[in-house]
């Protein structure tokens, strides 16, 4: 057995056509753009890299991206107002403040001063809190591109014993909340590992659908996988030379599954189409206008 690859580069592409085009459509109807605002404080490196991919994204289909930056050792107060001003700007319709924030800040306060109609990450308690109802408004974007990239590529979860591997508020949660939506993409029979349970092992290998967002290089390999089972690796880490590794071991899985996402490759590009589906979503929600869901 050698695994099919869920290509989430190519889907992202596809998406995020359709979003430029429902873009120009909106704004040649409303004469208004969608609006896409990160806030980033200073220091991680890797962020530097993220955000700038967003604000280029955002920009290459159509809406108005802009970055705002603050130095490291800005103050709580001081970002919290940076925030008020984004939820008071009609202009912005989705607001991100990229994660991880330096440790002298309180993320969580900084997450829910973010109004939720304009949380586009979808961390919101409110926004969190509609998911696991069953009335999602914002999902957070890498769980909300690994449901679109499952169904794209044919992947049926209804009905399915799905493993996620952790339970980060980011991924393994809400994640673990989708699957469990009844519809396409849900109806999913779910367990989440995390750091007390013991034995995840053996439970990774009862998965049909195998989630892994550890934060570890390779660090799931062949014997945790299930003969035909589904795995999508949601890590990224740069090894030696600069090479790109997820927290699954790629080449000793992939014989093993049906299917496989790579990284890079997998879930990155499909995150980031997830944002720009989400800004658009709250541009209509703005205007009043409905949406898919």
């Amino acid at each position: 057995m050698s695994a099919d690859i869920l290509d989430g580069r190519a889907l992202a592409r596809t998406i995020r056509a359709k979003i430029a085009a429902e873009t120009a459509a909106l704004v040649a109807r409303t004469g208004q753009m969608p609006g896409l605002s990160v806030v980033l404080v200073e220091g991680d490196p890797a962020s530097q890299v993220y955000v700038k991919n967003k604000e280029a994204a955002a920009r290459e289909v159509g809406m108005a991206g802009a970055v705002v930056r603050l130095p490291g050792d800005v103050a709580q107060a001081a970002l919290l107002a940076v925030i008020d001003q984004l939820n008071g700007d009609p202009a912005v319709h989705g607001i991100l403040v990229q994660l991880p924030l330096p440790g002298h800040l309180d993320e969580r306060a900084v997450i829910e001063r973010i109004a939720p109609g304009k949380d586009v990450d979808g961390f919101h308690p409110e926004n969190l809190g509609l998911l696991a109802q069953g009335f999602p408004r914002f999902t957070p974007c890498t769980p909300l591109g690994i449901r679109a990239l499952l169904i794209a590529s044919g992947v049926s979860t209804r009905g399915c014993r799905a493993v996620v591997l952790g339970r980060s508020r980011i991924v393994g949660l809400p994640m673990a909340l989708l699957l469990m939506q009844k519809g396409e993409g849900g109806d999913a029979t779910v367990t989440v590992c995390h750091t007390a349970t013991p034995d995840p092992r053996s439970i990774a290998r009862e998965a049909d659908l195998l989630i892994v967002a550890v934060g570890r290089p390779e660090h799931v390999t062949a014997g945790w996988v299930k003969p035909g089972a589904v795995v999508v690796d949601v890590g990224i880490h740069r090894g030696e030379g600069g090479k790109l590794k997820g927290d699954v071991d790629f080449a000793d899985v992939a014989p093993v599954a049906s299917w496989i996402t790579p990284v890079p490759g997998g879930v990155g590009p499909m995150t980031i189409a997830m944002l720009l589906e989400n800004t658009l979503k709250a541009a209509r929600l703005a205007r009043g206008e409905p949406t898919d869901s």
